[in-house]
């Protein structure tokens, strides 16, 4: 490690794991000298030494103290540290060394509740503090994230410049904005995550049915996969789909899809997500049902006895009966679905928190560098500028396309019912579609039951006001 040198950084960053080096390095390529610190210091070594030819405008520091030396003033510092207690233990650590004017920004994966008691805080000590929803994993992070902004808006331009350049490129604009005040920037980016548990899971569940009911080897799922990729399924994770399913693996020489263990991880943001959704009072049905199907999925043992006991389902399917254009279809009409909840979702809490969410920026954010691009994206821009307050699914667009495509998802979900196929985030897709669009609901019975033992009343197609029903007559 060489000496750092005093004033001599743009920005500096603390932090110098998977996502928090790759950052580092493509602020560094963007012509922005970057102090760097972590808490091992052995790990800011490596870092330095593996920057190569970026190496010049990167400035390893030992201590906080060092480390705060190097940056120029007003600072500005982001912090790519866990989640949680770490975040608030490395802010107390820091402020002491700060100026009042000095900058600290969030950029983990932090709860939005958490961001917004920060900024709280942040403000009654008169200090900046800002919290950024960064998106697009361990390649994004290196080449072009999505980078959602939250807190005071004079904090967010003093960076804007950085953090725009770092940015991916929609067209040359940049997929970086301001979201709104106190936890806004974290909250875009948790729905993210949802929407990202519903989309991975919606193209699982039509990849069973080609593995499961189709009898289709790994090779041509990820056949089908890249011919969706060519048309309005066009995605980053079709894409990845089918990159994972064309994949052999080097030890057995078969499909490595074939040999991944079926137990699927999360880090906590979907679960926040539907959490939060519940909390609001906004129906996420699809990413629901996506975030409680990792959860079963760990319960592996408990598959296992399930199907002793009660037999695997007869699961075979004719591609007559069923095509894989079905299932595209079905995927499409899922998708969209899927984006309207989230956008549902955004539109709730931006009203509920007061931080008037520019719902078509979201869009437009989310087109390039983060896990659910895709060019269904721009339409959803489009349609959100077009009427900000509209359910997606109603934009002419897309009620033209669920016109197109809710045959096929209704034959998916029937046909998964028929033959054991578990469909759970297209099955609560469909479902949210039947109801969205039926103007006399079912829950006129539940008002009845509620009276009945609660005496809630209830309110009637006829006349105003509050009515309750004979029940205690007699």
């Amino acid at each position: 490690m060489t000496p750092s040198d005093s004033n001599s950084a743009e920005i500096g960053l603390i932090g110098l794991g998977t996502m928090g080096a790759s950052l580092a390095l493509n602020i560094a390529e963007k012509g922005f000298p970057i102090a760097v610190f972590n808490r091992t210091t052995s790990k800011t070594d490596e870092f330095y030494a593996n920057a190569g030819d970026l190496a010049e405008r990167v400035v390893p520091t030992e201590t906080l103290e060092q480390f705060v030396a190097a940056i120029k003033a007003p600072r500005a510092i982001i912090l790519m540290v866990p989640a949680g207690d770490a975040v608030d233990q490395q802010i107390a650590a820091l402020r002491p060394l700060l100026d009042k004017d000095d900058l600290i920004i969030d950029a983990g994966n932090a709860n939005f509740h958490d961001t917004n008691k920060r900024a709280a805080d942040a403000k009654e000590a008169g200090v900046p503090f800002i919290g950024i929803g960064v998106s697009g994993g361990e390649e994004g992070a290196r080449h072009g994230p999505s980078i959602m902004g939250g807190g005071p808006k004079p904090a967010w331009d003093r960076v804007a410049h950085i953090l725009e350049a770092i940015s991916a490129k929609y067209e040359d604009t940049p997929c970086a904005t301001w979201m709104g005040e106190g936890g806004a920037g974290h909250f875009v980016k948790a729905v993210h995550n949802g929407i990202e548990y519903a989309d991975m899971q919606m193209i699982a569940e039509v990849y069973g049915i080609m593995r499961d009911g189709f009898g289709m080897d790994a090779a041509k799922v990820g056949e089908v996969f890249d011919t969706w990729n060519a048309g309005t399924l066009k995605s980053y994770l079709i894409e990845i789909s089918a990159a994972v399913a064309k994949a052999n693996d080097a030890k057995s020489g078969g499909p490595l899809l074939d040999i991944i263990l079926d137990k699927a991880g999360q880090k906590g943001t979907g679960r926040w997500t539907v959490i939060e959704a519940q909390h609001l009072g906004a129906p996420i049905t699809a990413i629901d049902a996506a975030v409680a199907a990792r959860n079963l999925s760990s319960r592996l043992e408990e598959r296992k006895a399930g199907e002793a006991i009660f037999g695997a389902a007869p699961k075979s399917l004719s591609t007559e009966a069923l095509s894989t254009e079905s299932l595209e279809m079905a995927l499409i009409a899922g998708k969209i679905v899927c984006y309207a909840q989230g956008f549902q979702l955004l539109r709730t809490a931006s009203e509920n928190f007061d931080w008037s969410l520019p719902l078509p920026d979201v869009a437009r954010v989310w087109r390039e560098g983060c896990i659910i691009r895709s060019t269904m994206l721009n339409d959803m821009a489009d349609a959100l500028t077009e009427n900000a307050d509209q359910n997606l699914m109603f934009a002419p667009y897309f009620s033209q396309k669920l016109v197109e495509t809710e045959g096929s998802l209704r034959r998916v979900v029937a046909a998964g019912a028929l033959h054991g196929l578990p469909l759970p985030a297209l099955s609560n897709a469909l479902s949210y579609f039947d109801m969205m669009r039926t103007g006399r609901s079912t829950a006129n019975m539940i008002q009845g039951q509620r009276d009945f033992f609660g005496a809630h009343s209830f309110e009637r197609l006829d006349s105003e006001g509050s009515h309750h029903g004979p029940w205690k007559q007699g």
